[in-house]
């Protein structure tokens, strides 16, 4: 089992050069440079240029880099995606896809870039549509690799208040959470608006990854280093997932297919958790 970590994914304004270069240095997973909300209109077509120029220049060292382009339905949007396809980077970002035809114009837009075949496609979920339908569009197409929450989007669509412990979102994040499992997508959780706040957004942190969220998207350099300890399996959590499979093991080559830790019986399924544990973990030592 080989994982990717996708743990911390930051948005950099496309139109701030400064942020750019600043990325280069920080630890995120993963980087979203960003020609959407963070780019005024006026700055779109130079922000552009410098995006896909960051993009295919390959600084960014081990981080995954993509490229937010504008939504479907703006005049950017076409230009964006031949631009961005043709930088080549690890994935280009579309906001708010809400149907598989939607998710065809996009990728067949992509081809018809020559956006070269590592370059995948993350889709934003920002509309109570896109719920409803997140297992469809997440199987789409294979160049379709990761859901990515708008929660800011969809808690203005679903005349939701964003309050602690996000209850008015709860139904959403799991459907989406769900879609991704069933279709073995990755699923990144959404942001965190107040940059201040440490405790709200390290217990944040805490409740996507009890979802089942593979990370989450930031919005600020400080959000990087907590949200990657909150991703990642403590050293406690290591230790028990080797003691897991090397009991299984045991157990198998004994001829029994479960295995007793701690008084807990073990079968596949803890013995495919902690695998994955351990391939995380392996990762990140990467």
């Amino acid at each position: 089992m080989s994982v990717d970590p996708c743990r911390s994914v930051l948005y950099m304004p496309g139109a701030n050069e400064r942020a750019l270069e600043k990325a280069k240095t920080l630890p995120a997973d993963a980087l979203i440079l960003d020609l959407e909300d963070a780019v005024a209109p006026d700055a779109k077509v130079d922000a552009r240029a410098r995006v896909c120029a960051a993009a295919a220049g390959g600084d960014y060292g081990h981080r995954t880099v993509t490229i937010r382009v504008n939504g479907l339905d703006t005049p950017w949007h076409a230009d964006d995606v031949r631009a961005a396809a043709q930088a080549g980077p690890a994935a280009i970002v579309v906001p708010k896809v809400s149907s598989v035809d939607e998710v065809h114009a996009i990728t067949d837009a992509m081809a018809a870039a020559d956006a070269p075949a590592h370059t995948a496609l993350w889709a934003m979920i920002e509309t109570p549509r896109a719920v409803l339908h997140a297992e469809e569009i997440a199987a789409a197409s294979e160049r379709l690799t990761t859901l990515v929450l708008g929660t800011n989007d969809l808690a203005k669509e679903l005349y939701a208040e964003q309050v602690p412990g996000r209850a008015p979102l709860a139904t959403a994040l799991s459907l989406c959470v769900l879609a991704a499992r069933a279709t073995g997508r990755v699923v990144l959780d959404g942001v965190y608006n107040d940059v201040r706040d440490a405790d709200g957004f390290a217990a944040e942190c805490r409740h996507g990854r009890a979802l089942g969220f593979d990370g989450k998207t930031l919005i600020h350099p400080s959000q990087v280093a907590p949200c990657n300890a909150a991703y990642s399996p403590s050293d406690d959590d290591i230790t028990r997932a080797e003691r897991i499979v090397a009991a299984f093991e045991a157990a198998q080559r004994e001829g029994r297919g479960v295995a007793t830790v701690d008084g807990r019986m073990i079968e596949n399924l803890h013995v495919d958790e902690a695998r994955r544990t351990l391939a995380l973990a392996a990762a990140l030592d990467a």
